[in-house]
């Protein structure tokens, strides 16, 4: 196990998890930039976009325009279904000329003759009559993929000042964000649409002309257009604009000044007649189509208008956040990542937002948010769950040696990378006497109860002093004290386990006594040495083991093969007893050069410990 390998392969992931999303976030974009494609994430773009108009809230409408509206109280109060006759909007036509109406543009399909031709001769007179006129035409693509051509009514033509499609844009989550500014699909004949016509009108120029599926040029400056729509700068919800009911307009309800020298848009609000649209101020309450022209016009005579940004210039952006995500999740603490994650989320958005109020850009917004997102919580969420299975693998490890709650505190406590080291520790050796000998005599059923019901009670001693087991040879145990949780008292805490260990082996041989299992003579001796070894991790990646390496290890291994020689069940170093004299009940045995080393070594029996001198074992 390498924590710094670890590491190094968690930055690793950081970084190629954040590039992948980086990389899927920039085709979508490019995705977005292909006519007739949805990108994945553009319905979300556009509401996110939408609602910049609601904190920006509604703005004052053009005092120049006004709509007549067909509402239902003109449905209601005249006695014939829709359409009227066109001599009553012919009236309708003259009474507003007469009051001063500037233009009359009327959002009327005229596109069949009247049965009765005396209808198109008092529409034809109107429209001579007024000061400035304009209505629509229609591009229809038929079932059979025929594309067909509508224009108003021969007899009225002389008499237009102008005509156009009336196209809106319904985007695919259907809200009306835009309307189509040309139409070349017959005949390769181009027509603009008609709140072009009103706007040149109104402002006395040229018409637009060389549109592009990105531009339009209209009064001397190219309008930005998203795959041939214009995007509509909404004033705010329905009814923004001053609204007449036409059936009104020539029964005196209404002053004549009202529209002096306006635009006077004719058409359709009521709902019956289907020409209502949601847009990005209401989605409920649904905007006529005849207003979403005067929003049109609007935008085109102020020059207010609303630039859509080309989907490469999200790169950049994806980019930028991406490497911030990538210096976020480089911070120590998750919390902390997420915190400036959201803060830096919201003032991008209100960059954003203020570059919308200034000049009417709209660059995207989703996914760079999207990227800092993921960028930060994925990665987060990737290293919470590796760190969680390392923590598990080493939980897994540790519990083999230490008790559960002292792994617990390690994972907690402990700097992983520093296990491997140089330590000072207590090391404590046990063995069975005459184990072989007497063993032969059992089953191996019974060897195997035996062994496990003492090396459990003795394992339990050990943990519970806050010892570690390093292994098991049979029926040897090797332990330490001191690591990988460090105890200042260490020397004492293995002095006491031995000691513990004596007494649980009592309570074994009692029990195995007294249920006639085990009947013979059952002792251990114990060793237990202080001193400096190398403590750490050692194996393979498939293998390892947490143990203690050195001479003291070896010294301790001695000590307890001593206590067969002296009849003494614990031996302990002198290094040991100088830790803890002042808690240890000991005898001094003799000075004794150890197999294996050239120095004498001063070993003592232990008997007990001195009153009130317990550890504080965990």
């Amino acid at each position: 196990m390498n924590f710094s390998n670890l590491q190094s392969n968690l930055r690793q992931r950081r970084t190629l998890i954040i590039a992948s999303i980086a990389v899927a976030l920039i085709a979508f974009e490019l995705l977005a930039s292909v006519p007739g494609l949805t990108a994945p994430m553009e319905r979300l773009e556009l509401s996110a976009h939408d609602t910049f108009f609601i904190l920006r809230g509604p703005r004052e409408p053009s005092p120049d325009i006004v709509i007549v509206a067909i509402d239902d109280a003109s449905l209601n109060w005249v006695e014939e279904q829709w359409p009227w006759r066109r001599s009553r909007i012919a009236e309708i036509i003259t009474w507003l000329d007469d009051a001063g109406a500037r233009i009359i543009a009327l959002d009327i399909f005229l596109f069949k003759p009247a049965i009765d031709a005396a209808e198109d001769a008092a529409m034809a007179a109107a429209l001579a009559d007024a000061k400035t006129a304009v209505s629509v035409n229609q591009v229809v693509e038929q079932s059979n993929g025929v594309i067909t051509h509508f224009p108003p009514v021969q007899e009225y033509l002389p008499h237009l000042d102008g005509f156009g499609i009336s196209e809106v844009s319904r985007d695919d989550d259907a809200v009306v964000r835009g309307i189509r500014a040309y139409n070349n699909r017959y005949l390769d004949q181009i027509y603009f649409n008609w709140s072009f016509e009103i706007a040149r009108l109104a402002m006395g120029i040229e018409g637009p002309s060389n549109p592009q599926p990105t531009n339009i040029t209209f009064n001397g400056q190219e309008i930005p257009l998203r795959n041939g729509v214009m995007l509509v700068n909404y004033t705010g919800p329905a009814n923004s604009y001053p609204t007449y009911s036409a059936a009104f307009i020539t029964t005196g309800d209404y002053d004549e000044s009202e529209f002096d020298n306006k635009i006077v848009l004719i058409g359709a609000t009521s709902e019956t007649l289907q020409d209502t649209f949601p847009t990005p101020y209401s989605r409920a309450i649904q905007t006529p189509g005849v207003e979403i022209v005067a929003n049109t016009v609007q935008t085109l005579t102020s020059g207010d208008y609303l630039r859509p940004a080309h989907p490469y210039t999200s790169i950049p952006f994806i980019l930028g956040t991406a490497l911030l995500a990538w210096i976020l999740t480089a911070l120590p603490r998750p919390s902390i990542s997420v915190l400036f994650m959201a803060g830096l989320m919201l003032a991008y958005y209100l960059m954003q937002f203020l570059i919308f109020l200034q000049s009417g850009w709209q660059f995207a917004l989703i996914t760079p948010l999207t990227m800092l997102f993921l960028g930060v919580v994925v990665p987060t969420m990737d290293h919470a769950v590796t760190q969680e299975l390392e923590k598990r693998r080493v939980r897994f490890l540790f519990s083999r040696f230490i008790s559960p709650n002292m792994v617990d505190q390690l994972l907690e406590t402990q700097d992983l990378d520093s296990l491997n080291k140089r330590a000072e520790i207590s090391i404590l050796f046990s063995d069975i006497r005459g184990f072989t000998s007497f063993s032969e005599k059992l089953s191996p059923g019974e060897v195997v109860t035996l062994l496990n019901a003492y090396l459990e009670a003795m394992t339990e001693v050990i943990h519970r002093n806050g010892g570690t087991v390093d292994k098991y040879e049979g029926d040897a145990i090797m332990a330490f004290f001191g690591e990988p949780i460090q105890h200042k008292d260490h020397a004492l805490r293995a002095a006491q386990a031995a000691l513990e260990m004596q007494a649980a082996l009592g309570q074994l041989r009692q029990q195995w006594q007294a249920s006639g299992v085990f009947e013979q003579e059952f002792k251990i001796g114990i060793g237990v040495h202080t001193g400096e070894v190398f403590v750490g991790l050692i194996g393979s990646n498939e293998r390892l083991n947490y143990t203690a390496i050195g001479d003291s290890s070896n010294v301790a291994a001695r000590l307890q093969e001593l206590t067969k020689t002296h009849k003494v069940p614990i031996i302990i170093s002198r290094s040991t007893y100088e830790q803890a004299n002042d808690k240890l009940q000991v005898e001094f045995i003799e000075e004794t050069t150890l197999r294996g080393r050239t120095n004498p070594v001063g070993i003592y029996t232990l008997t007990g410990l001195q009153p009130n001198s317990d550890s504080q074992a965990d």
